[in-house]
């Protein structure tokens, strides 16, 4: 879309309004008024969109991704995958901004993968060849049972548990952070978070 632009660090917000239930619920319902725009096409929605949610958006990608340069480049990719897929979006499950940070979350890990593979293919022969010892095995294929474990895990929670625990702990932000992202109160975040994390951990058979 030619105008999806660069993102600066601290560039405004016009979600960032008076605090409050009502305020934030005119929020998200003016982000899920923008998204159903964009999805029947709507370009000029789609720009409101982007200047609504680029900074918080930037904000995640640059937190995964750790370069600014990466990060401006998962910004522009994310957005663009949510301009191709805003038909996908479904209001009834999450909120617009938990469904753009789900995206850009991906589109980072994504980034940061392929660099690692990169890095990777760059080593010599002799050090992708040394013989791997027994316990180095052992440790990857412990790593491996355990992300299906989590993966699992993850599945038994809630919607709004699963919501509220991604951004936590995948996406790296604080309770306040994924009360705002979410619109919620920080005390029903907070709790969605305490909730979720505790049926994990039940779903894991993990000992309180």
């Amino acid at each position: 879309m030619d105008h999806i632009r660069s993102v600066g660090a601290g560039a405004p917000s016009p979600e960032d309004g008076a605090p409050g239930a009502d305020a934030a619920a005119r929020r998200t319902a003016d982000l899920v008024d923008l998204m159903r725009r964009s999805a029947r096409g709507d370009e000029q929605a789609f720009a409101r969109l982007y200047d609504a949610t680029a900074s918080r958006v930037h904000g995640l990608a640059l937190r995964v991704v750790r370069d600014p340069a990466q990060a401006e480049e998962v910004t522009q990719e994310a957005f663009l995958e949510i301009w191709r897929t805003a038909t996908r979006f479904d209001p009834d499950r999450g909120s617009p901004l938990a469904w753009l940070l789900t995206i850009t979350h991906r589109k980072a890990v994504d980034r940061v993968r392929s660099a690692q593979a990169a890095t990777r293919r760059d080593t010599t022969y002799h050090e992708q060849n040394q013989p791997v010892e027994h316990d180095e095995t052992a440790e990857a294929a412990h790593a491996t049972l355990e992300a299906h474990r989590v993966r699992g895990a993850l599945a038994a929670l809630t919607e709004v548990q699963r919501e509220a625990v991604g951004l936590a702990y995948f996406g790296g932000y604080t309770h306040t952070e994924v009360a705002t992202m979410l619109d919620l109160p920080v005390g029903t975040a907070k709790t969605r978070i305490r909730d979720g994390l505790i049926r994990l951990r039940d779903a894991m058979g993990v000992g309180s």
